[in-house]
């Protein structure tokens, strides 16, 4: 099968279109002919080296994508081939075939064509996990989440906004901004210019958000808990502005702050399933009315994943790349 193969770790230059051994359907699993995939920042990691897949999960790159089942376990029900699906994956969204858990894999509603739907797996259900599960955002709660124009961030400000809760973003230009507003945010802040903290406590009446969602880590850790309100959790998922902070722990204490370490990729099957099933129960109905929608900047083919990454480590895009792997 067709695959993006990365023969040593490096920069997009080491990405090429090749040949990868079609995986062997295993016990609970679905055999998916792939339609697209969308990219990831967990991507450009792994290609430069940083971040290796969990024990068993395939090399290639790809943690989500969409397509239609052709080949069912025989100890799975609900699944039959021909039924078009979107599926969460530990890697493997870069080729033209995946097998995936059944648990792992949702149906794609009407009205969702499949080059959007693999815009959906990884984003919607990490907001999920982590402002729902996690973070255990309360009804008319308040969210912040940084990177509003990413994935993350549109996916957060509509499932926060279909909950009815208050959203904040940060963002990296005006542009973005106004974007942001315009998905629905109550207000949004550039964080080249702007006091984030001071618009999460604005936007709530001095009470800070419920929940800061980030994935920005070390530069950003300080300013996140002053953003918090008492009692408030701070998710973290990612690491882009630094690994170590210095943080005053008397902070924690008198306003019963929670900081929270979180991923999905390493979770167990059991887990995603449990995840997935859960997202459907809470907002299936969104999905499937429109209510709630990815964005997605553009649509390359497979052949130009390096353009779409080098889009994303730019932060040039809005919303989510999905990649085009199906050639017709």
């Amino acid at each position: 099968m067709r695959a993006i193969l990365v023969d040593t770790p490096g920069d997009e230059s080491r990405m090429r279109i090749g040949e990868a051994p079609v995986p062997s359907l295993v016990p609970g699993s679905l055999r998916v002919r792939v339609t697209a995939t969308a990219v990831n920042r967990a991507d450009l990691l792994q290609r430069q080296g940083l971040y290796p897949p969990p024990p068993g999960a395939p090399e290639i790159l790809g943690l989500e994508c969409s397509g239609s089942v052709t080949e069912v376990a025989p100890d799975v029900r609900g699944w039959s081939p021909g039924d078009s699906v979107m599926a969460l994956l530990p890697g493997g969204g870069y080729a033209e075939e995946v097998v995936v858990d059944a648990g792992s894999v949702l149906a794609v509603p009407e009205g969702l064509d499949l080059l959007r739907a693999a815009a959906v797996p990884e984003v919607y259900l990490t907001v999920f996990l982590n402002v729902f599960q996690l973070g255990a955002l309360p009804p008319g709660g308040a969210v912040l989440v940084h990177g509003g124009g990413s994935g993350i961030g549109t996916a957060c400000i509509q499932l926060a906004r279909a909950a009815g809760a208050t959203v904040v973003v940060t963002a990296g230009s005006e542009e973005k901004c106004r974007r942001c507003l315009e998905l629905g945010a109550h207000a949004a802040v550039d964080y080249r210019s702007g006091d984030f903290a001071a618009v999460a406590r604005e936007a709530t009446e001095g009470r800070g958000v419920d929940v800061v969602l980030d994935s920005i880590g070390a530069a950003y850790l300080e300013a996140n808990l002053a953003a918090l309100a008492t009692g408030g959790r701070l998710l973290l998922i990612g690491l882009m502005g630094g690994a170590k902070g210095e943080i005053s722990l008397g902070a924690l204490l008198a306003r019963r702050l929670q900081l929270i370490g979180s991923t999905l990729r390493a979770r167990s099957l059991a887990e995603k399933a449990a995840l997935v099933a859960a997202f459907q129960e809470r907002f299936g109905a969104e999905l499937a009315s429109g209510v709630v929608a990815p964005v997605v900047d553009r649509v390359l083919p497979l052949s130009r994943a390096g353009d779409a990454h080098r889009a994303m480590q730019a932060s040039e895009h809005f919303g989510k790349i999905v990649l085009r792997v199906a050639e017709d």
